[in-house]
């Protein structure tokens, strides 16, 4: 699975470089390259994980509604050491990924170190608030730092008119790659829209993601994501590729890109389209 999501930067990077070869040159200042769309690609998936992790500890933490089944229906496997502390009023749980690297996510990906994540033991409030941060902690050999919220409400939207689950997550993250700091902050909103209801099925589960922000490069330069509220990211637990329909807005100063995951295939097949070209459709890897 970890060479899945590596083929996917590479095609991703292949695609852009192709997509460059037909631009102005003598506007290389600020157009996208490569490097930066694989990177930025990078932390999406990070961000999308960490999003997974606090709703599966914030599932296992509260008692409301959770059936025998569910007890032991954790995302998490075998190689996880969670610690969980109270007081009279607040839990803390401490998701310890080990030192050496522990193969966690459906996707692949390898964490080591630690997230803690704590809310109050009031799980009746109608905006939850539950708080997260990092320990030495690595996605893939990328460190990730910072503490937010992400705030759980149970309400009707736009996109399912039945009460589910809302999350908004407040991002204010620093990753290091190879040495290099990136920064993205903003807001990333995930509505489970399927599934919620079946707490010791994960594979059941679909979501709606929606949101912005931005993410500073090393060199200054700043990308500005908007996932659009017409076409939001849907993510389906049960498909590989887990990405099934959406499309994703980059900008920068002067440059513009669409990222189109297509009309809800399970397949591996997007599309990506700079300063209005022409889209040019790729495969994330067999």
């Amino acid at each position: 699975m970890k060479q899945k999501f590596l083929l996917k930067i590479v095609a991703l990077v292949a695609v852009v470089l192709f997509a460059s070869c037909s631009k102005d040159n003598n506007d290389t200042a600020s157009t996208f390259t490569s490097t930066d769309i694989a990177t930025n690609a990078k932390i999406d998936q990070i961000s999308n994980d960490v999003a997974d992790i606090i709703d599966d500890q914030y599932a296992e933490q509260n008692p409301t509604g959770r059936t025998t089944a569910a007890v032991d229906a954790t995302l998490l496997p075998p190689c996880v050491t969670v610690n969980t502390t109270l007081t009279n009023t607040t839990w803390t749980r401490r998701i310890d990924f080990g030192t050496t690297g522990c193969a966690v996510m459906p996707n692949g990906a390898v964490l080591r170190g630690v997230i803690i994540i704590s809310g109050s033991l009031n799980y009746a409030q109608q905006n939850y608030v539950i708080s997260y941060s990092f320990e030495n902690f690595y996605h893939n050999e990328i460190l990730i730092q910072g503490n937010r919220t992400v705030t759980r409400s149970l309400q009707s939207t736009t996109y399912y008119a039945a009460i589910h689950p809302v999350h908004v997550m407040d991002m204010n993250m620093t990753f290091t790659v190879l040495g290099e700091v990136y920064t993205r902050v903003g807001t990333r909103t995930r509505e489970c829209i399927e599934g919620f209801d079946t707490r010791a099925i994960w594979s059941d589960n679909i979501y709606v993601v929606t949101g912005s922000w931005t993410t500073t490069f090393p060199n200054g330069n700043v990308h500005n994501n908007t996932i659009s509220d017409i076409e939001p990211l849907r993510i389906r637990m049960n498909c590989d590729y887990r990405i099934v329909k959406g499309t994703v807005n980059i900008t920068r100063p002067n440059h513009t890109a669409v990222l189109d995951y297509g009309s809800g295939t399970c397949d591996n097949i997007a599309t990506i389209s700079i300063d209005g070209g022409a889209a040019f459709s790729f495969t994330f890897g067999n």
